[in-house]
């Protein structure tokens, strides 16, 4: 007993936002995400402190799950992006770095925390409603009868994860095999309760980027399979190639000690009963007219053997990852016991071939009616392949969600820049009621306002990773980018020729002004107009869905931190 450590009071913290540790701390954590943001964002490497793997990588994805902090508020901070990633798989760096300018700058105002908590909602309520109509300025129709606009979201996500390691003929490449691969999966004859298709990544490392291809259908890596050997598979009467698909262990292992005990006659031989049980269901598998097994485990060798000399095709080691896809390609059910075998369980193929790509080679598994797709994926490296990964499963979920909302927000700082010219816009012109209802004063909302519109030209200006200057003008609200090495006092038209997201050209008079990140006087603006024109082919898009909920998560998360009054810590 005298080991025992006395039990320690819990620690309360008092207004934790206003203690120097947390400021610190939010700084250097919003510092870090604004050094990753956009294409030409650092890189991080992430390890932990014992050694072990190490991730390169600038994806919100990658750092959120393998970045640790300590301090409750901001653990509260990292799960609501966390939360909203894995929702959605974009724009995490845009929420986080939005929550954390917000908290900045709404802690500096000399305003109660709930009268910004209040004001707040309404200026987040004005955004969404505005994004959602169809005056806004900053949106894009997606018209899925042309493939501009999609080739422009599959080009954004590519393009801003410098990691990949891609250029421009890459990046094009990719581009289109994702938006195919993508478009395959999406169904001809649309059903009430339409199912889109699955397009499973196939990893090739060490081979150039443009090798990358999508075939129809599933490769499952085999080693030890022979490409000089001819293959044979049995069909079935009807020229199609039955499948049965097992989720159990075929290698004859015998029973473990947590199962249970069990009793053997004298010269029994368990292994070799347990043998003659996988030969039968061999043979009920022959006799089913079955060509080809496929097992998530490990299958006897000699159970693979008579299944060849029957012209039976065997693959073991498919993993757990394969196994739905498989199901739904073939219409397989999963056998999950040696013991229960039914006829209804097999499913079907319309072929069976052999691949080789680099030193891997594959079995393909060719479906009657192609509903899941392999892209074979190459990269240089492990490290570049591992973001190029994480990259086309965002650019893929970017896509699913615009077929649900087939609508895009600007992208390059236009939407931040364009939505702060629009709230400061309706702030100046807000009805004396609405201040009645919100229990503020108007300096108290303005200042709220300006702080609000700060934070969100805070996240475009974190795109400039130079000494150059960001621009807004005062006609569309869009964000330009001056080249770094001229002066304040340049004449600005002479310096930009397309906005951040390539929509406006400097062919009109726009009235420039600096974006002056966090701090300076509060500022007048009109109305953005919204641009006039076709939608360019190279534009920088953003998913809607993903942004509209960034904005939200970032509002609402800043507003619960904003509110803590107390953190109370058991220190057991």
């Amino acid at each position: 007993m005298s080991r025992l450590e006395a039990k320690k009071p819990t620690l309360f913290i008092s207004e934790p936002l206003t203690k120097d540790t947390v400021s610190q701390s939010l700084s250097l954590l919003n510092g870090i995400l604004k050094s990753c943001y956009g294409p030409a964002g650092r890189l991080k490497q992430l390890h932990n402190g014992v050694g072990g793997y190490v991730c390169t990588t600038s994806q919100s994805s990658a750092i959120f799950c393998r970045l640790s902090v300590s301090h409750p508020v901001l653990r509260v901070l990292m799960a609501s992006v966390q939360n909203h990633i894995s929702r959605f798989s974009d724009c995490g760096l845009f929420t986080a770095i939005l929550c954390c300018s917000m908290i900045e700058n709404f802690k500096s105002l000399n305003v109660a925390p709930c009268t910004v908590i209040k004001i707040s909602k309404h200026l987040l309520s004005l955004c969404m409603d505005y994004l959602k109509s169809e005056a806004c300025g900053c949106r894009v129709s997606v018209d899925f009868s042309s493939l501009e606009t999609l080739l422009c979201l599959v080009r954004t996500v590519l393009k801003s994860k410098p990691a990949c390691m891609l250029n421009k003929r890459e990046v094009d490449h990719l581009t289109a095999l994702i938006l195919k691969a993508f478009l395959f999966t999406v169904p001809c004859h649309v059903e009430t309760n339409a199912v889109l298709g699955k397009c499973v990544i196939v990893p090739v490392k060490g081979r150039r980027v443009v090798d990358s291809t999508v075939l129809p259908g599933l490769l499952v890596e085999t080693p030890e399979i022979q490409l000089a050997k001819p293959l044979t598979v049995k069909r079935s009467c009807s020229d199609v190639i039955k499948m049965a698909l097992f989720c159990v262990s075929m290698s004859g292992d015998l029973f473990s000690p947590e199962e249970g005990t069990i009793t053997v006659h004298h010269g029994t031989s368990l292994e070799k009963s347990e043998l003659n049980r996988l030969l039968n269901v061999g043979k009920q598998l022959v006799n089913d007219e079955v060509g080809l097994v496929v097992c998530q485990k490990v299958i006897h060798p000699s159970l693979k053997q008579y299944l060849e000399e029957n012209h039976v095709m065997a693959v073991d080691r498919a993993g757990l990852s394969l196994m739905e896809p498989l199901g739904r390609m073939t219409g397989s059910k999963p056998i999950a016991s040696i013991h229960l075998l039914s006829p209804s369980c097999y499913g079907s193929l319309k072929d069976v071939r052999i691949k080789s790509f680099a030193s891997k080679r594959f079995v393909h598994l060719i479906p009657n009616d192609a509903v899941v797709f392999s892209l074979i994926l190459c990269n240089r490296n492990e490290t570049a392949w591992d973001e190029l990964k994480r990259a086309c499963e965002t650019a893929e979920h970017v896509l699913q969600l615009t077929i649900k909302e087939p609508l895009a927000l600007l992208g390059g700082g236009c939407t931040e820049t364009h939505l702060a010219s629009y709230i400061r816009h309706k702030s100046c012109s807000l009805p004396t009621s609405s201040f009645k209802d919100l229990d503020c004063s108007l300096s108290q909302y303005q200042l709220v306002a300006d702080g609000f519109c700060r934070s969100l030209e805070s996240v475009a200006c974190s795109l400039k990773h130079d000494d150059g200057e960001i621009l807004t003008d005062m006609v569309y609200g869009h964000c330009w980018f001056v080249p770094s090495g001229f002066s304040s006092v340049s004449n600005w038209s002479d310096l930009v020729s397309k906005c951040g997201c390539g929509f406006n050209g400097n062919t009109e008079n726009l009235n420039w002004r600096l974006l002056q990140g966090q701090f300076g006087p509060p500022i007048i603006q009109g109305c953005p107009k919204e641009p006039s024109g076709k939608v360019a082919d190279f534009l920088t898009l953003d998913c809607f869905a993903a942004k509209c909920s960034g904005l939200q998560v970032a509002v609402e998360t800043a507003n619960l931190i904003l509110d803590l009054s107390y953190v109370i810590e058991d220190q057991n």
